[in-house]
């Protein structure tokens, strides 16, 4: 039985006194530069759906209401690209 470990009791440590974390405030422009991200990402997948839906249309026009859907689900995108820009920025206010 040489091979076999000990089972032995676990020591608790003591706990250390560690503040918790604070969450940490972004300035304006970090706060900016994350939406512009992550606004940048709806534009582009609004513009490649309103893409193929016209390639759609192009290539095969039986399949014209198929084009004619993906173009308004990309204007969809490209709105809710709008109203989330409008509202996080005011840009009307």
């Amino acid at each position: 039985m040489a091979g076999r470990k000990k089972k032995g009791k676990r020591v608790k440590r003591a706990a250390k006194a560690v503040p918790k974390k604070q969450k940490k405030k972004l300035s304006q422009q970090q706060e900016f530069e994350i939406m512009k991200m992550v606004l940048d990402k709806f534009l582009w997948l609004g513009f490649i759906v309103m893409l193929v839906g016209v390639f759609v249309m192009l290539r095969a026009p039986e399949f014209l209401s198929r084009g004619l859907f993906l173009l308004a689900l990309g204007a969809f995108v490209l709105l809710i690209f709008t109203i989330l820009l409008v509202k996080e920025y005011e840009v009307f206010a």
